[in-house]
């Protein structure tokens, strides 16, 4: 497997980059746990920015854990589109442990990818 770091490129580093996301949301993926949002971007790579409140994590540790995992698996998904991508945390996220966020997590990426294929292929 290639040396894939998660670098700043790989990031949604400005306020406007979320808002970006949130006014022109065209994949949606749903979870118990989570809530994935993405939209196309020109950049040619995928972007991430990560959203979870102490509402649903009540403790640091806990949302560092959870902000860790995420990007872990995003960073080992070698096939994702060309997308902006925020990720929410949904309550009782805290309860898991990291095998089954990891399980999770790793279905949503998939499901958003056949997703963005078919909006691509719905639009073009």
């Amino acid at each position: 497997m290639p040396d894939r770091r998660f670098t700043k490129q790989d990031r949604l580093l400005k306020p406007r980059d979320y808002s970006g996301v949130f006014s022109q949301v065209t994949v949606r993926v749903p979870h118990r746990h989570f809530l994935i949002l993405a939209t196309p971007n020109t950049l040619g790579h995928a972007r991430i920015g990560l959203i979870f409140s102490k509402k649903n994590l009540k403790l640091a540790v806990q949302r560092n854990r959870i902000k860790r995992l995420v990007r872990e698996t995003f960073r080992q998904q070698t096939d994702m589109p060309a997308m902006d991508i925020v990720v929410l945390g949904r309550q009782g996220l805290a309860e898991l442990d990291n095998p089954a966020t990891h399980r999770i997590l790793n279905e949503l990426w998939q499901r958003l990818r056949r997703k963005a294929q078919r909006a691509d292929t719905a639009s073009g």
